[in-house]
Formats: C-alpha cells, structure tokens, sequence
C-alpha cells in the first residue's frame, strides 16, 4: 500500500497551479495518471519516484516512509524500489542490449536470461541501441527496469512514440508482465484505448487535482451510455449526408464509419477523442477529451 499526501506548485502554460494529491495506491494496481500535457500526471510520477521533491507531503510504501517534509526524510530513488521506463527510453549508448538490461540489475545471470526471453530479446543480445527499432528499444527500457527487482513500475508514456500495431503488442507484453510478476505499475498515458487495455484504475488530473478516480470505464463512460458496445476512438472527418452526418473515426487501428444527427455533433471536431457506445443498434458519440 502506498500512501500519497504531497503538494507541489506546477508552472503550466495557464499559470501557476498547485499539484496536490492525497490518494492511496493498493499493492498489485495496474493504475494509469489520465489528463492534459500540463496537469501533473509527469511530475506525479517523478516525484513518487524521488526523481523530483514535493514541497511538502509525505509518501509512505507499506510503513516505509519514502518522504517526509516535516521530518526532513527524502530517499533517494535507488531506495525506493522502483523500476522507471521513460519516454525516450534511456538506454546506454555505449552498452549492449544485454548490458544495458544487467546494469545495476540484482538478478543472476540465469534470471537476466529469463527476461530477456520473456521480452524476446535473446537475439538482440549483443546489438547496441543505435540499431534497434523503437519497439526494440522499448522492450530493453522495460527489461532493464525489471532486472532492478522493483517493487513497483513507473512509466512515462512508454508507447506513445511508436505505431498502432506495435504499441498493441506491447501493451499486451505490459499487461502479461504485470500479471506475472504481481507489480503495481503506475503509467502515465493519453491513449484512452491503451487506458481500457492496461489499467484497472485511472486517476484523472486537471491543473494539478484529480478529478476523478475508478475504474476506466466509470471514468471516461458516460452513465447514459450503458449500450451493447464501447469504443474509444479519433475523430478523422464529419461529412454532412442528406439530413444525417457521417462521421468516420480511427479506432484500433481500423475506420469506422457511424452516422449522427446534427446535434450529437455540434461539439465534435476532426481530432477529438471519442467513445461510441451502442443501445439496440443506435450509436452514441461522446466527446471524453
């Protein structure tokens, strides 16, 4: 169980804003920090991982206190069992996939193998960073934050820079890992879809606050919106059709052409994030971001 109390002033495009959270995060969550570029979600997970100080708070793990501003305690990451997995993914020019991966590692050698094939990097073994794909990349970030023995995963939008097909893969990779090793994993993401996929919580932030917390569909779903399907997806165009509106939007990867009325949508635009949901055959558009 982790327990957050912390505040942090954040300096956003809008202003200054006060990043305040008192939250708890239960041992095993697969939890995903949901909002706008500016909201906190980065700086959130920075800080839970000692990457970045809160102004004041406490963070507690299973009676450990990680940071305390009163009493002056602030362990430094190495310290506090987390495995981080950046954006840019970080790995060591200079070294080889399997030394990026034992670097810092406390795992033998028979375990470091283990997950390199649970990562299907066994061929990659020699290669340096500079020729591997994005997903390649990825998946030694991923590897790598697991051979610290973590307590918990931290990722920074790990996916967001690759390709629908690859992204879907290593999601599913993710969710077997969090499966396998009984984790809590705390992922920072825009990707609605990936949200469903992944998380069985989401934290939704606004200028430093959550504004809501559950489960992805009590977050992003609408009450009203109880039909036979739900579908995330990216307004691609609305093409007005006799007295109905086409709209076409890109969701997991494939087209999907739905009508609407005018009304449903006077509030979408071409690159919006949407949900349609169905109640006996009758799409609903909702715009969730």
């Amino acid at each position: 169980m982790m327990t957050i109390d912390i505040q942090k002033p954040l300096h956003t495009a809008q202003g200054a804003v006060m990043l305040s959270v008192q939250k708890e995060i239960a041992r095993g969550d697969f939890l995903t920090l949901f909002g706008k570029s500016g909201s906190g979600k980065t700086t959130l997970l920075r800080m839970i991982a000692g990457l970045e100080t809160p102004q004041s708070g406490r963070i507690v793990v299973d009676d450990v206190v990680w940071f305390d501003s009163v009493k002056g305690i602030n362990l430094p990451p190495q310290k506090r069992k987390t495995g981080f997995v950046f954006q840019d993914y970080a790995l060591f020019s200079h070294l080889s996939v399997r030394d990026n991966i034992a670097f810092a590692a406390q795992l033998s050698t028979q375990e470091i193998d283990e997950i390199m094939a649970l990562m299907e990097l066994e061929k990659l073994s020699h290669i340096k960073p500079h020729a591997l794909s994005g997903g390649q990349k990825q998946r030694v970030a991923v590897a790598r934050a697991l051979a610290a023995r973590p307590s918990m995963l931290l990722l920074d939008e790990p996916l967001s820079a690759l390709d629908y097909a690859m992204r879907a893969k290593l999601q599913e990779e993710l969710s077997a890992i969090h499966s396998r090793f009984g984790m809590t994993a705390v992922l920072v993401s825009h990707d609605i879809s990936e949200v469903f996929r992944l998380s069985n919580r989401v934290w939704k932030l606004s200028s430093g606050t959550i504004t809501a917390d559950g489960t992805p569909s009590a977050v992003f779903a609408s009450a009203t919106s109880s039909g036979k399907f739900k579908l995330t997806g990216e307004v691609l165009s609305i093409k007005k059709s006799d007295i109905l509106y086409i709209v076409s939007v890109l969701s997991h990867g494939e087209i999907v052409q739905v009508t609407a009325l005018e009304s449903e949508i006077q509030a979408l635009n071409v690159g919006d994030r949407i949900l349609m949901s169905s109640k006996a055959h009758n799409p609903l558009l909702t715009r969730i971001s």
